[in-house]
């Protein structure tokens, strides 16, 4: 029987693309918290700062684990399977977000963690932002769930989403650059990335570019935010 390549060709890019994904994303976090927590106990670096950020890091790891097995089931055609992990993949990305915004108000409110520098109610936008691009990008991904063009993009930009606290603590540019680093690789890879799918498929998905288009507006706008009264006010509000 002959084989329809223009249906399969796109298939498989799109199967290359998040195949991919599903490699580069743990590796990167494995990279970026290898010292500082996965074998810290084998550096001279400082101590987890509390259970909360055990608990962080616990499901934080889980949730990597989850894409990269949610992943490999669409690889292996278990679609049947698949769907019903997204249940748990519901539970667990409340879970991700209750814990990551917990974590980040302890470290950056309470304990005034932040880099050399830095005011760390400014910082709390780093954290927060990252939580609110994952929140976006997983509901919509939710939403598109009949519609696995739209879905797969969605749910590789929540990896993206995340990549920065990672690529943040893996010291390749000087301190002074680490934001551009952390942010603006993993901008560049979502628009690489929208490119390659789009000349491979031969068409725009305009779910995806508006993804993409909004996890670009937020790389300048962090900074701004950052150093904002508005948000400075807000946040001192907040704070206890």
């Amino acid at each position: 029987m002959a084989v329809n390549t223009a249906i399969l060709s796109p298939r498989i890019a799109e199967r290359k693309l998040f195949s991919a994904t599903a490699i580069a994303f743990p590796l990167i976090v494995l990279i970026g918290y290898f010292k500082s927590y996965y074998f810290s106990a084998f550096f001279d670096v400082p101590a987890v700062a509390n259970k909360l950020v055990h608990a962080h890091g616990i499901v934080m790891s889980v949730w990597v684990l989850y894409f990269v097995a949610q992943t490999a089931l669409i690889r292996t055609r278990n679609v049947k399977l698949h769907m019903t992990m997204g249940m748990f993949g519901v539970a667990l990305a409340i879970v991700v977000i209750v814990v990551g915004m917990a974590t980040a108000y302890d470290a950056q409110l309470v304990r005034g963690a932040a880099p050399p520098g830095v005011d760390p109610h400014g910082f709390f936008v780093l954290p927060a932002s990252d939580m609110l691009l994952f929140a976006i990008f997983f509901s919509g991904a939710i939403y598109y769930r009949k519609r696995p063009t739209e879905h797969k993009s969605l749910m590789f930009l929540t990896a993206i989403a995340f990549v920065p606290a990672a690529l943040f603590r893996i010291p390749v540019v000087a301190p002074e650059n680490a934001l551009v680093w952390a942010f603006g690789t993993p901008a560049i890879f979502a628009v690489a990335a929208l490119a390659w799918h789009t000349w491979k498929t031969g068409k725009l998905n305009r779910v995806f570019a508006s993804g993409v288009s909004l996890l670009l507006i937020a790389v300048p706008l962090r900074p701004v935010v950052m150093e904002s009264q508005a948000w400075l006010s807000f946040v001192g509000w907040l704070a206890p």
